[in-house]
């Protein structure tokens, strides 16, 4: 630190919004990035504020894991329109999953928004997360991130990047964090060709952060049997997302690979 130089930010540190051109870029740049970023969700109630601490990308078309693998569709259009807006999608009939676009327009990619830190808000995410036996669960995983901030389709589309502060959405510089305190791994529930994608990102030993779990084919009931047999062939089972998350909020455990440590980015 310079001699005689005050520390002390000024208050608008880490105010000013991303602009557009931070989401111009490829995924796997971008997703790291967003880390220690803010997410600002003005909502009916007031404003909530999270620090992002765990991301997962998704490459579009050459990500056998991305909704976009086998093109466009009308449920995953928003991922192949312009950088910084929103991309909204529905999991399991329950949870609401919140993904920012990147790259350029037309090729789809986006990150998936997997926890984060409450900083404001925090009275209003606990009504819609009553569960929530701490305020580091609130925002523990994607469902619970997105039922926190009131997260809906109708956001699908949102304009990430605009300077109106009334905005339904917006990320700001916020306190981007040290590379050495990144780590990387597989992205939790995906399954087949992009299951060891080292695509998901977190801030090591955030409590905020949702433990691991490997894909889990989903077992369908056969009609005309009993019991329950495996998925059929082809299932993508627990697979969705901007790619591939589960819908589910997770329950405690320790992040990264089981039985291995967290691995450093590369």
């Amino acid at each position: 630190m310079i001699a005689d130089r005050d520390a002390t930010p000024p208050p608008d540190y880490g105010r000013t919004p991303l602009p557009r051109s931070f989401f111009d870029r490829p995924v796997l740049e971008v997703a790291p990035d967003l880390l220690g970023r803010t997410l600002v969700r003005n909502t009916v109630d007031g404003p909530i504020e999270v620090r992002l601490t765990e991301v997962e990308a998704y490459a579009g078309e050459i990500d056998p894991g991305s909704h976009a693998y086998r093109g466009r569709t009308r449920r995953n259009a928003s991922m192949f329109g312009p950088p910084g807006h929103a991309y909204v999608y529905f999991i399991y009939g329950m949870w609401w999953n919140l993904n920012l676009v990147c790259g350029p327009e037309g090729k789809a990619g986006g990150v998936l928004l997997r926890g984060g830190e409450i900083l404001s808000g925090t009275e209003q995410a606990r009504i819609r997360r009553p569960k929530a036996r701490r305020d580091a669960e609130l925002a523990k995983g994607p469902a619970r991130l997105a039922t926190a901030l009131a997260v809906d389709k109708a956001l699908d589309g949102a304009d990430v990047c605009g300077e109106d502060e009334a905005a339904p959405l917006r990320i700001l510089t916020g306190a981007p964090v040290d590379g050495e305190t990144v780590r990387t791994g597989p992205r939790t529930g995906v399954g087949g060709a992009g299951a060891t994608h080292p695509w998901r990102y977190w801030i090591d030993g955030h409590p905020t952060v949702s433990p691991y779990r490997p894909h889990q084919p989903r077992n369908r009931r056969t009609r005309g049997t009993l019991g329950k047999g495996p998925a059929p062939s082809g299932s993508t089972g627990t697979t969705g997302a901007a790619g591939a998350p589960r819908g589910t909020p997770g329950t405690p455990g320790t992040p990264g690979t089981p039985g291995t440590p967290p691995q450093h980015r590369t």
